[in-house]
């Protein structure tokens, strides 16, 4: 918990913390967590794509590793521990086994990827996909806010964009990843527990709405012949947030609406928002999305105006692995806790690296189910909870060389 706190200082900017890809604040966390991986008994290397990379070899040297991490950072007026205690809790359980002087036919690798937000360039998971080989090289050329490509900014933080492809594993050489994690939600605090094993990673669909109708004066036009945008995109928001209702485990959110022209004595012509909606089965999610589009269509005949639907984001979504379920529900049954399945409605590395190996995850309770924000608050009973799980998990692991 104390490094968690050192960890949050290092931000690009002053008064909360903001820790983007490949920032300054990026190299001085990632040189941090470098020597507290070295110190922990690993041997440790920032890779061409900017990841902290730490291991802990097997008995034999180049035995097949299993994976454990998260990411280092963070988005805008952001908490301490989205990402950061993910991979803290991995290299405290590395510590212990080194500790303890245990080594396994298999290695243990903890990875501090930079890049799950998705903040300073339009692209996200850049160390996740670079592991799992999946990297697009296209992606180099994308500049950020200022105008700096991904390339430079690799270049600039010590790293060889050219080595990028060497930074794949083979499936062969990789026993499985779990990633610990914050809930980001409230599920686990409202059932009073401190863990959960992630069954699935939702699939994420988006999309851009345009409303046009027509603008007119808000005192001489009457009632029965206005064609208000505004209040035409006002029931459509209500109608993502029926459908977000309407099955188990969908959300549905419209988190940006812009009328314009914006005055207090104008009807609006024209009206924008944005749609998110997430399930941890594609085939509920998609069926949502294509009922949403046709009801947001009606909505607009009937009241004459325009809608554009413009899909912006399709992810699929990642089911964790069976064996891996299996593996952190023993761990957590051992350690006298209830064993609460849950899904993820949040993006995490977990759903780039499951390309490569089997994936599993544990969330811990996070206080309210706050996060992205600097409110954001884990009990040090909790993280003690989750560190202890991450270790008789490591330990059966390890000891079987397999995911059963």
């Amino acid at each position: 918990m104390a490094r968690l706190d050192a960890l949050a200082r290092f931000s690009d900017e002053e008064g909360h913390l903001a820790r983007t890809f490949l920032s300054p604040a990026h190299r001085c966390a990632a040189d941090r967590v470098k020597a507290w991986m070295e110190e922990a008994g690993m041997t440790a290397r920032i890779d061409a794509i900017g990841n902290v990379v730490g291991r802990y070899e097997g008995r034999r040297p180049g035995a097949p590793a299993l994976l454990i991490g998260s990411h280092l950072d963070t988005v805008r007026r952001a908490g301490r521990y989205d990402g950061s205690f993910g991979v803290l809790t991995a290299v405290a359980a590395v510590a212990e086994l080194s500790a303890r002087g245990m080594r396994f036919e298999t290695a243990v690798e903890v990875i501090a990827f930079g890049d799950e937000e998705g903040v300073r360039f339009p692209t996200t998971l850049s160390g996740s996909r670079a592991i799992a080989g999946t990297f697009d090289a296209a992606a180099l050329d994308l500049v950020d806010d200022r105008g700096i490509t991904l390339r430079d900014a690799l270049a600039a933080f010590g790293c060889d964009p050219a080595a990028i492809g060497a930074v794949a594993r083979r499936p062969e050489d990789i026993l499985g990843y779990v990633e610990v994690h914050i809930e980001q939600g409230p599920v686990l605090e409202r059932e009073g527990l401190a863990v959960g094993v992630v069954t699935a990673i939702a699939g994420a669909s988006r999309a851009a709405i345009d409303v046009a109708g027509e603008a007119g004066h808000a005192g001489t036009v009457p009632m029965g012949l206005r064609r208000d945008a505004l209040a035409a995109a006002a029931e459509m928001v209500l109608a993502v947030e029926s459908t977000g209702r309407s099955a188990p485990d969908l959300v549905a959110t419209v988190g940006r609406l812009v009328a314009e022209p914006g005055a207090v004595n104008v009807i609006p012509g024209r009206a924008a928002f944005t749609v998110d909606l997430r399930h941890p089965e594609d085939a509920v999610r998609e069926a949502a999305i294509a009922a949403l589009e046709g009801r947001i269509r009606e909505i607009a005949t009937r009241r004459g105006v325009r809608a554009e639907i413009r899909p912006t984001h399709a992810a699929r979504a990642t089911r964790c692995d069976p064996g891996m379920i299996a593996a952190l529900s023993r761990a957590v049954a051992e350690a006298g806790l209830p064993v609460r399945l849950l899904p993820s409605g949040a993006g995490h590395d977990a759903m780039a690296v499951a390309a490569l190996c089997p994936v599993g995850m544990l969330f811990v309770r996070c206080a309210g189910g706050v996060s992205h924000d600097p409110a954001e608050a884990v009990d040090q009973a909790d993280a003690g909870a989750a560190l202890d799980v991450l270790l008789r998990f490591l330990l059966n692991v390890l000891h079987a060389g397999a995911v059963r």
